[in-house]
This record gives structure tokens, C-alpha cells and sequence, in this order.
């Protein structure tokens, strides 16, 4: 599974335009895009930086991305792209990595493929970040040992954080459509639409496309499938610890989110920009800062075009992309992000006292899942199901009313570096795992042994990622079959190797879902980190 031998005896040649690559050392592809000269390593082709897109950059900034300026020759595809303009680093985390430089000339993607393929199936990952951090050149998204299981792997970069999803009044006037914000969501449209005009020439089937990502990868996941700009784009999903949470609406306020517009004006004020053409010639990486720091909040913006409306209710409209989705969540995911968890009380009497009032009718239901005997351990559950696993069985449940193959999992692997931090199966801790990069994890994650047992559940999550990729149900060598989620409530539970299981945390799903549906019929309480402890007092039951 470890990275293999560069290649050192193949010679240097060309690919004829419409041609997959082939083992050579700096291979040459011609697609509709232009020409490209990758790497080979071993048996895999790989080519890095690619434009996808012009250079958002002065007037550009905060408008669609438009088509990548033709090149002349062929242009080196060896190394990655920057990434993305993002907050300057004021901590560090286990997720902190270097990744170089960063700049507004961002919009590349990268590709990963088998040498000797055609028409193979193709992923598109879209990397984590809360929307304002993170790049697809982590050494984590390495697309090699997927690639070796015949898939076509493709990672993209988008606008980040104040760059890529404010809303204005102003930049709503300019647009012939009145809208604004979700500008990295059309980056992730438009990489698409290149993957669907130019992955035939790199041995890719534009007809057979998953899109995938994880954390912030996965809510994006999520408004592709609601948009209807992206119909016909992809054919599978999966959406790996997402969150359908409720998204800010660009002209009124609603679930407790200011208007779109009226965040963006108020962020303008507090920056003394008066104008949009103030804002446009404001340093990158400044504003980015400053918005930061003022708390900017990244998100999507219902818009009525590109979102037409909040994720769930496009799901509860059955208006979604009808496509077979992967999804699901990891045990320990609020145990490396403590900051979206609430303090434990003081006593156990305070925690049932503040769930009471909180939930109402549900209470009882509450505290027999999250029970008062372990507090910490009941918030750090709580947190989780109402974001992460609340929604991952909601994706599941819908794809499956709709007539999709839907499979669900719970990652629920320790080891003992992450086990003695307290840090089991924590937030992204499957990504090395479902890549094959055990040994690409960034400087102070917990570092994953070295042994048999850890490379062959790795093995397994390749196989049924890359089977799922391919259109067929996850399977792995060894391993039982994943069924679907159906009606039995199937899924896949991960831990020192998988086991099938049904009905995941019983009575989780229900609790959330009538917690998640008073808030939304409020009409003013978010449905983002609110829950337990944090929970708004919700109605009674009609």
C-alpha cells in the first residue's frame, strides 16, 4: 500500500491528444484544456497545477470563474498550484501543515491516474477546511494508491473563507443574475465542467464521476447535490463527516443568520472599505485576516439560483441530485474540535436541569442516550450525532426513498497514539485510511504504526471506496460486503477491521431529526452546533 519506486528506466515521450498516459517518466497529455507533461511514479501518471480557471484576481475578485486562459506548448504539470488565500495560522492543531505558498492564483486541480487506462471511473475530492481553510496539495489527498485500484482521482482547490463567499449588496447589483456569495461553490462547479470536458484525454470516463469530501468537503458535497447548476456533473457522491446545517439566505434574515448581504455590508464597515472598488483593491491576505478576526462565518448562501433553497428542505422536496451516495461519520469526531462541544456543568443535577428545560418532551429521550453518569463523554456524543451522525443518516435515508444504493459507516478505529491523546477515531482520522497515505499524515497527528493490521483495514477502505467509485456496491478482498442502508438500517462499522451492523445508535436519528424540525419551523434557530447543552428552548410537540 506504501508509496512504490519511482520509475527511473522509462524514456520520455508524448501521448497522442485523446490518449490516456502511459509509464514514462514526464508523460504528455493533449487534452481540450492544452497540453500537460506529468510525472510518472511507477505505474501511476500524475499532473499537478492545473488551471481549471482564470486567476480571480482585481476585477475578478468575487465574480463566476470564468474559462482558464488557453496556453501555447506544453505546460509542466510536476509540481501543485498554491493554494488558497486563508487565515494566517495564529495555532497549530494535529491538521496543521505546511502547504506553501498561497495566493488568489489558485483555481488548479490535480490528477492521478492509472498508466495504462481508459474510460475509467474518476473521483473528484474536495478537501475539508470549515470553508476557509486547507488545499487539495495536502500530502493526506495523495491520489496514487486509488489510482491503483483503477480509479481516475482528481483534486481540486477553490476560493476560501472572505474570498470565496461573501455576499454584498453591491457585488448582488453587478450580478446579471442579482446574487452573490458562493463563488467557491461555482469553482467546484466549474471544476467539474472541466473534469466532464478534459478527463477522456487523461483515460478518465466523463460518464462516470463521484464527487467526494470530507468535513467542509462534505457540506460541499451537499450543496452540489442541492444545486441545480451541477445536474449531469457527477453520478455518485460521497460526503464524509458533513453537516446539513442551515445556511444564511442572501436577502432576509432566517435561523438565526443575518441576511447574506447585510453580514457582507456589515463586514465592509468594520473594514472602512466604502465601496466594492475599495474592497477589491484591499491586500488578499489582509482582508482575508481582518475578516477572520472579525468573525466572518463562512458559509453557502441560499440564493435561489445556485442554492435554491436550505439544503434540507431540498431534500425533503426530493429535488436533490438523484445519485448512489457513501456517507458517514466518525466516533470520535468532536474529540479534536473541543471548541464546538459545550463545558461540562458542575454537577450532574445542573446537566439535567439545563436538558429539561432545553428539550422539553424530548428530554427524557435525550438524557437516556446521553446519559448525566458521564457528562463529558454524553456532550461529546451529543455533539456529534446532532451534526455528523443525524446527517449522514439523513443523506442515506433520503437516497434511499429516492431509489439510490445508499451505504452508511461509522469509524470507530483507535490506535495507541490516538487512543493514549484521548483522540479515538477523531475528526478526518479515516482519511489516511481510505487514501493509503498511513505515512502522509501531517507533522502532530497521531502517528499510525507501522504494522500489518493497520495496512489492511487501510486495504479494505481503499477497496470499498474504489469499488463504490466504480459503480458497484463496496466490496474489499477479505472483507464482508457493505450492504446498503435500506430498509433495515445496514452499515458498516470500522474499527480493527469491518464488521456489518444495523440500526446505528438506536433512537440517535429520531431524537435529532425533532429536534432539527422545531428549530426549522421557528424559522429563527439555527440547526448548525446548537444542540445539548447549547439547544435554544425548543416548541413543544404540536
Amino acid at each position: 500500500m506504501f508509496r512504490q519506486l519511482v520509475s527511473t528506466c522509462a524514456a520520455l515521450a508524448s501521448i497522442a491528444a485523446g490518449s490516456p498516459a502511459t509509464a514514462q517518466t514526464r508523460p504528455v497529455v493533449t487534452a481540450p484544456a492544452g497540453a500537460v507533461r506529468g510525472m510518472t511514479e511507477a505505474d501511476i501518471a500524475s499532473f499537478k497545477g492545473i488551471p481549471y480557471a482564470s486567476p480571480p484576481v482585481g476585477a475578478m475578485r468575487w465574480r463566476p470563474p470564468s474559462p482558464a486562459p488557453a496556453w501555447s506548448g506544453v505546460r509542466d504539470a510536476s509540481r501543485y498550484g498554491s493554494a488558497c488565500i486563508q487565515p494566517t495560522p495564529r495555532v497549530q492543531s494535529i491538521y496543521s501543515a505546511d502547504l506553501g505558498p498561497t495566493s488568489e492564483d489558485c483555481l488548479t486541480l490535480n490528477i492521478w491516474t492509472p498508466s495504462t487506462t481508459r474510460k475509467a471511473p474518476v473521483m473528484v475530492w474536495i478537501h475539508g477546511g470549515a470553508l476557509v481553510t486547507g488545499s487539495s496539495k495536502e500530502a493526506l489527498y495523495d491520489g496514487a494508491r486509488l489510482a491503483r485500484e483503477g480509479v481516475v482521482v482528481v483534486s481540486i482547490n477553490y476560493r476560501l473563507g472572505v474570498l470565496g463567499w461573501l455576499a454584498h449588496p453591491e457585488l448582488s447589483a453587478e450580478s446579471p443574475a442579482s446574487i452573490s456569495g458562493n463563488y467557491g461553490l461555482m469553482d467546484q462547479i466549474a471544476a467539474l465542467e472541466w473534469v466532464k470536458r478534459n478527463i477522456a484525454s487523461f483515460g478518465g470516463d466523463p460518464d462516470n464521476v463521484a464527487i467526494a469530501g470530507e468535513s467542509a468537503g462534505g457540506l460541499s458535497v451537499l450543496y452540489l447535490m442541492a444545486s441545480p447548476l451541477s445536474r449531469g456533473l457527477f453520478d455518485r457522491a460521497i460526503a464524509q463527516s458533513a453537516y446539513m446545517i442551515s445556511t444564511p439566505e442572501l436577502k432576509q434574515p432566517r435561523h438565526g443568520a443575518p441576511a447574506a448581504e447585510a453580514a457582507g455590508a456589515a463586514l465592509a464597515r468594520t473594514l472602512q472599505a466604502p465601496s466594492l472598488r475599495a474592497l477589491r483593491g484591499m491586500d488578499a491576505q489582509d482582508i482575508t485576516d481582518r475578516a477572520a478576526l472579525g468573525g466572518f462565518a463562512t458559509f453557502g448562501v441560499v440564493d435561489g439560483m445556485i442554492l435554491p433553497r436550505q439544503i434540507v428542505d431540498v431534500f425533503d422536496r426530493n429535488e436533490q441530485a438523484k445519485v448512489p451516495v457513501l456517507a458517514g461519520f466518525n466516533s470520535g469526531e468532536i474529540r479534536s474540535l473541543r471548541m464546538l462541544a459545550p463545558a461540562v456543568p458542575g454537577a450532574a443535577t445542573d446537566y439535567e436541569r439545563t436538558i429539561r428545560d432545553r428539550y422539553g418532551d424530548l428530554a427524557e429521550q435525550f438524557l437516556r442516550l446521553y446519559p448525566s453518569s458521564d457528562m463529558e463523554e454524553s456532550i461529546l456524543a451529543a455533539s456529534r450525532d446532532a451534526l455528523y451522525g443525524w446527517t449522514s443518516e439523513r443523506l442515506v435515508r433520503s437516497q434511499t426513498a429516492a431509489g439510490q444504493p445508499s451505504f452508511l459507516y461509522l469509524f470507530d478505529h483507535g490506535y495507541p497514539a490516538a487512543d493514549a491523546a484521548g483522540l479515538r477515531a477523531f475528526h478526518a482520522s479515516e482519511l489516511p485510511y481510505m487514501f493509503g497515505a498511513l505515512e502522509r499524515t501531517p507533522p502532530r497527528w497521531p502517528t499510525i504504526p507501522y504494522t500489518s493490521e493497520e495496512s489492511r483495514l487501510s486495504d479494505a477502505m481503499v477497496s470499498y471506496w474504489a469499488s463504490f467509485v466504480r459503480g458497484q456496491a463496496p466490496h474489499a478482498y477479505g472483507a464482508p460486503a457493505w450492504p446498503p442502508y435500506g430498509d433495515a438500517g445496514a452499515y458498516l462499522r470500522f474499527d480493527d477491521r469491518p464488521t456489518v451492523g444495523t440500526d446505528l445508535f438506536p433512537g440517535m436519528f429520531e431524537l435529532h431529526e425533532a429536534a432539527v424540525e422545531r428549530r426549522r419551523n421557528a424559522g429563527d434557530q439555527p440547526w448548525n452546533w446548537n444542540s445539548g447543552l447549547a439547544s435554544p428552548t425548543l416548541a413543544p410537540s404540536p
